[in-house]
C-alpha cells in the first residue's frame, strides 16, 4: 500500500487548525497541521512531521498568538516566520511555499500585525515562497470586520469562505512557478531582514 503525499499541507495555528480544507478544497489532497494557540517557536519545533509529508504547497499561517498570547515584539514574530520558511525551504527544496499574511484581529494588535506583515512581504522572495495578503478581503479599517468573527479573532464561516475565495487563486499563483531544483543555501537572516 502506498500512502500519497498531500498535494496542500497547511500549517498554523487554531485559524488553521478550525479550517475544513478537505471540504472547500475537494480537488486536493490536505493535510492540516494547525495547532490551536501555537506560535511561530512552536511550528519551529514541530516541522519534522510537516517534512516527512512531503507535501507538493504549504500554506504558512502563523504569528498572531506571538502577539496576543505571548506578547511577544515584532522582530521576534518576523524572526521566526523567516525562520520556519527558510527550514522549509532547506529541507524541501521542491515545495511550493505560500505565506499568509497575519490577520488583522482586534485594533490593539493593527500596528505590529502591519509592521509584521511588511517585513514578510519582502522576505518571501528569499526563499522563492509567495505572499497571500488576506488583509483588504478581511479588514475593516484597523481591525477584523465584525461579519468575519464572533470574537474578534477566529474566523466564522463567512469569514472562511472569504479566506478561500482569496486562496484558490493564489494556489494557481504559486503553482504556476517552478519549484526549486536545488536546496537554498544558508541564507544570513540578519542580512535577509535588513
Amino acid at each position: 500500500m502506498t500512502t500519497e503525499h498531500p498535494s496542500v499541507l497547511f500549517l498554523g495555528d487554531s485559524i488553521t487548525e478550525q479550517g475544513s480544507w478537505d471540504q472547500w478544497l475537494p480537488g486536493e489532497r490536505t493535510s492540516n497541521h494547525g495547532v490551536g494557540g501555537d506560535t511561530t517557536d512552536g511550528v519551529l519545533a514541530r516541522l519534522d512531521a510537516v517534512v516527512a509529508e512531503q507535501p507538493e504547497v504549504i500554506v504558512l499561517l502563523i504569528g498572531t498568538n506571538d502577539f496576543g498570547n505571548h506578547r511577544s515584539s515584532v522582530e521576534h514574530v518576523v524572526r521566526g516566520v523567516e525562520s520556519v520558511l527558510v527550514t522549509l525551504r532547506r529541507e524541501l527544496p521542491g515545495v511550493r511555499l505560500l505565506l499568509v499574511s497575519i490577520l488583522p484581529r482586534q485594533a490593539d494588535w493593527c500596528v505590529k500585525i502591519e509592521e509584521a506583515n511588511r517585513h514578510l512581504r519582502q522576505f518571501v522572495a528569499t526563499c522563492h515562497a509567495q505572499y497571500l495578503d488576506l488583509w483588504p478581503a478581511l479588514a475593516e479599517e484597523d481591525h477584523l470586520a465584525a461579519r468575519f468573527t464572533e470574537d474578534g479573532l477566529h474566523l466564522n464561516d463567512d469569514g472562511y469562505r472569504a479566506v478561500v475565495d482569496e486562496l484558490l487563486p493564489a494556489l494557481e499563483r504559486v503553482r504556476g512557478l517552478p519549484p526549486m531544483s536545488r536546496p537554498i543555501q544558508a541564507i544570513d537572516l540578519e542580512e535577509a531582514g535588513a
